[in-house]
Order: C-alpha cells, then sequence, then structure tokens
C-alpha cells in the first residue's frame, strides 16, 4: 500500500508538529515554509523540505501538489498570508485543503472559501485543558455530532479488579466499551519508561486493572456519570 503524501504549508509550532507527526505515521511529508531557518529545522524529519512563498501560484505548482492526498495549510501569525495560499492552492485545483483558524471569525471566512476543514489549535487545547482541569480522570476525547464523544478515561477505583460483564457498560451507563490501554513501567538502563499496549476488542470476562485507561463511546453526560459514579 502506497504512503499517504501530505504537503504542510507554514512550519510554526503547530506546522512542524503535524509534519513530524505524519511522517512519524508513515505518511510523505512535504514541508513548506518562507523562512529557511525553518525548514532546516524540520528537513531531518519529513521526505522533503522547500523554502518559497505559499501565496506564489507558479512556486506551489513545481512541487505537483495535486498528487498529494491533501494540503495543510498551518500558517498561524498571517491570516492574510493563509487566505492568499488556500485560493492559490483552490486556483491549482488542490481537492483536499486542511486550514488553520484562529478564533470564530477565520474559521466562518474559511467556510465561505468552501473549506470543510478547519483546525482551530488554540481552542480545542484550551478546552481540553478546561474539560481534564474539571475532569482529573479524562485524558484526552473525540468530540462527534450530536453529544456523543469517543473519550479516554483514568479507570475509576470502584471497578478496578471488575470483569467487562460486571461493570455493565452499556446496561447500565448507556456507554460501550471500546478498548483498554495498559500502561506499563519498565526499567531499561537505570532509567523508568512508560510501555504503552492495547489489549484489543475486550471480551465480556476481561478483567479491569489500575493501570489500565478505558476507551469508551457514548454521550457525554453518560461519560461523566460513569465517571462520577465510580470515582
Amino acid at each position: 500500500m502506497a504512503a499517504n503524501k501530505f504537503a504542510v504549508i507554514g512550519l510554526g509550532r503547530f506546522g512542524t508538529s503535524i509534519a513530524r507527526a505524519l511522517s512519524k505515521n508513515g505518511a510523505e511529508v512535504l514541508a513548506i515554509d518562507m523562512n529557511q531557518e525553518r525548514v532546516d529545522v524540520v528537513s531531518a524529519d519529513v521526505a522533503y523540505a522547500i523554502a518559497l512563498d505559499a501565496i506564489d501560484k507558479k512556486a506551489l505548482a513545481s512541487q505537483n501538489l495535486q498528487d498529494f492526498d491533501g494540503v495543510v495549510v498551518a500558517i498561524g501569525n498571517d491570516f492574510e498570508h493563509l487566505l492568499l495560499s488556500v485560493v492559490a492552492l483552490q486556483e491549482l485545483g488542490i481537492k483536499r485543503i486542511i486550514a488553520r483558524a484562529s478564533g470564530r471569525r477565520q474559521r466562518i471566512i474559511l467556510e465561505k472559501l468552501g473549506i470543510t476543514e478547519i483546525f482551530q489549535p488554540e481552542e480545542e487545547v484550551g478546552t481540553l485543558v478546561a474539560e481534564r482541569l474539571i475532569n482529573p480522570s479524562l485524558i484526552s476525547y473525540l468530540q462527534l455530532p450530536d453529544e456523543y464523544r469517543i473519550a479516554e478515561i483514568k479507570t475509576p477505583k470502584n471497578i478496578i479488579g471488575k470483569t467487562v460483564e460486571e461493570v455493565r457498560f452499556r446496561d447500565k451507563y448507556h456507554i460501550s466499551l471500546v478498548t483498554l490501554k495498559h500502561v506499563e513501567e519498565i526499567l531499561k538502563d537505570t532509567e523508568m519508561y512508560s510501555e504503552h499496549h492495547i489489549k484489543g476488542v475486550p471480551s465480556s470476562q476481561t478483567i479491569i486493572q489500575e493501570q489500565d485507561f478505558l476507551v469508551v463511546f457514548g454521550k457525554e453526560p453518560d461519560i461523566e456519570r460513569f465517571i462520577e459514579v465510580n470515582s
């Protein structure tokens, strides 16, 4: 199977993080920024890295971006430049454009341009931090429509040592257990490391351990009630 190909335009912290994460997950990544120093910093971590102005349609066209699975526009400090980059990509016929927005107004403008995949990193991180402050058991989550979410949570103390059947996730709490992530502390060369292992699809007799993290699916209020009742 051929590797996914993505271009990332804008190599600030957000763009660099995306480029490195995509590359780490097996994607072929082209990293683009006007600043040669930023390009040099990320060049060892991606397949290709080039310094060019992303509003220069001729320069963009030379990179054959139409052959990529998607282009991420992660420019964060100049929204006008981001917009002009998006327009240049659209004029080149790029079908999948993923763009960064800082705030609701920028999101609306991007939506008017027909962009449907929009990231708001500051808002998304802020929301997660706030939720974790309120509910320390919540590790991360993926928000879905109609109040549904997939959440990773610390195992509440009241269900440690119980089987999945005994907890009655669906019958009692109206949520589904997707999988368990088990964390082990391993000593290597006098230093402790955490190793994470996914247990796969749990059976009714799977025993939930203290070192497990639960990945659950359900409505937000039901997940919160499950945590509250069992903590």
